[in-house]
């Protein structure tokens, strides 16, 4: 068996469950921001958006970097120009799940909720990222 295969592997059933997270978590606050205040429904958000933050979103992160940083070394593509702009998009994605776990901790301990236009919008933007991502990792365009 190819280490480097395997590596490939995990690597992409990491990335899968992160942006599953990150697709959905935004979802949750559409929701959480639309139930009234103090309704069981709002406690019922905030379960649900930690436990994805930290049973799914944060190991499947790790891994992703894990892996991927072990594949570029594998690959030894540490000088090209396409694995740089593609840490600078994960990088950017790594702040957006931060800035995600942040607003679910705003949001359990009974924040003000933003618009969920906000959460609509900004739900946009990992499947954006991703798809940068993955131009740059198939088309290698420098």
């Amino acid at each position: 068996m190819n280490t480097y295969n395997v590596v490939k592997a995990l690597h992409i059933i990491s990335i899968v469950a992160w942006m599953a997270g990150l697709l959905y978590l935004p979802r949750l606050f559409v929701y959480h921001a639309q139930a009234s205040p103090d309704s069981e429904a709002r406690a019922t958000f905030a379960t649900m958006e930690r436990r994805l933050l930290k049973a799914i979103m944060l190991p499947a992160m790790l891994a992703s970097w894990g892996f991927g940083l072990w594949l570029a070394t594998l690959g030894a593509a540490w000088a090209q120009g396409w694995l740089h702009a593609k840490l600078a998009l994960v990088l950017v994605l790594s702040g957006l799940h931060g800035f995600f776990a942040k607003e679910a901790r705003r949001l359990a301990e009974a924040g003000e909720p933003r618009a969920t236009r906000f959460y609509r919008i900004i739900n946009e933007v990992p499947a954006l990222i991703l798809v940068a991502i993955v131009f740059l990792v198939v088309l290698k365009p420098f």
